[in-house]
């Protein structure tokens, strides 16, 4: 099989763990015998100094045209001016809705050998395995009317959450189908007792899951998820929620893996690629980290576990991407570590040490 793939560096330490990620991808699709053909363009903040705009035309014709899209990060302080008229997450927020991508999967899984990196007691995170879709081209960040007016001492602001039954039924039957292949438990996450897009997500929700007799179903608001999901997040197998509110509970629930630089992401729509499967967009959730960038110790593991699901959601290769899982996961177990997930005894790598200590245990 002949993989496509376009890669979106962006910013920060985005080139950094890209390039890690894609040296594991390579030596994987090696050992399966089927080839790559790598392209890169610009995004965020670099396509705005190289580009004039956060996300240029070729950019976006360039991810149509492949099969699946590596994204490392974008964003930092040069392009930050709350005034400025372009912004790097434009970019990001453009190439979701430019591909259809309406789909955010989030798994958020406790390695045996991390549950010391969290801050939570051991009995707490031991087993957690958790799948957040979030949805991601409607709610809050998109809708309209959205924008400030008016001058101090009377300045005005406006946020317009929007949804429809269509988009709400898109991304529940995927949590759905998700949950048949997990342990069949699906929890709905809104704010139906104050907001009435809440209200028809809740509707369509029910609707949808009487599709799916065989997935235990149940409604959660926003506030009570947050609480359980560091009072017992056990008990959650697949939570699916509106744009803004996914947003931040996936965030949360980083922190139950003890570091947003363990936590992969995909992003599917309805298109398929030329392989008959989801065109997708692989990113890590954690930012550009601006802070350590150039320094070669941020963690790649993220980003290299990005592509274990684009091979399985892509391509279709679930041998291939449980051989990246499992490399990773020996990896932690033989005790190395990036600065992010240090622990007493444990051996700190750098980037791309860390990058080649998942190639040697693949």
């Amino acid at each position: 099989m002949n993989l496509k793939i376009i890669v979106l560096a962006g910013d920060g330490i985005g080139p950094e763990v890209t390039r890690e990620a894609l040296l594991v991808l390579k030596a994987v699709v090696k050992r399966g015998r089927h080839t790559l053909d790598i392209s890169h363009a610009l995004i965020g903040g670099i396509a705005i100094d190289r580009a004039g705009q956060p996300l240029p035309k070729e950019t976006t014709a360039a991810c149509k045209a492949a099969d699946a899209v590596l994204l490392g990060a974008v964003g930092g302080p040069k392009w930050s001016d709350p005034k400025a008229k372009v912004r790097p997450e434009q970019g990001l927020l453009g190439i979701r809705k430019a591909l259809g991508l309406f789909a955010n999967l989030r798994p958020v899984k406790v390695f045996d050998a991390l549950i010391g990196a969290s801050t939570l007691k051991p009995e707490a995170v031991r087993g957690v395995d958790v799948m957040i879709v979030r949805e991601l081209t409607g709610g809050a960040y998109f809708g309209k009317p959205q924008g400030q007016s008016g001058k101090p001492p009377a300045r005005e602001a406006v946020d317009t959450t929007h949804y429809t039954e269509a988009e709400v039924a898109r991304l529940m039957r995927i949590a759905f189908d998700l949950a048949r292949q997990r342990r069949r438990k699906l929890t709905s996450v809104d704010k139906a007792n104050v907001l009435a897009t809440s209200r028809l997500w809740r509707a369509v929700a029910h609707e949808v899951a009487a599709e799916y007799p065989d997935v235990q179903f149940e409604d959660a608001l926003v506030d009570a998820c947050a609480m359980h999901l560091i009072r017992a997040p056990k008990n959650f197998d697949v939570i699916a929620t509106e744009n803004m509110f996914g947003d931040i509970l996936s965030d949360e629930a980083a922190m139950l893996a003890g570091s947003l630089g363990m936590l992969p992401s995909a992003s599917l729509g309805e298109k398929l690629n030329r392989h008959g499967h989801r065109r997708g967009l692989y990113e890590p959730i954690h930012g550009s980290a601006p802070d350590i960038a150039g320094k070669g110790i941020a963690n790649p593991l993220a980003t290299i576990l990005s592509c274990a699901m684009m091979l399985r959601w892509s391509f279709g290769l679930d041998e291939e991407a449980a051989c990246i899982e499992g490399a990773v996961e020996r990896a932690l177990n033989d005790g190395l570590r990036c600065k992010d997930i240090a622990s007493d005894g444990a051996t700190v790598l750098g980037t791309r040490e860390m990058g080649a200590a998942v190639i040697e245990r693949l």
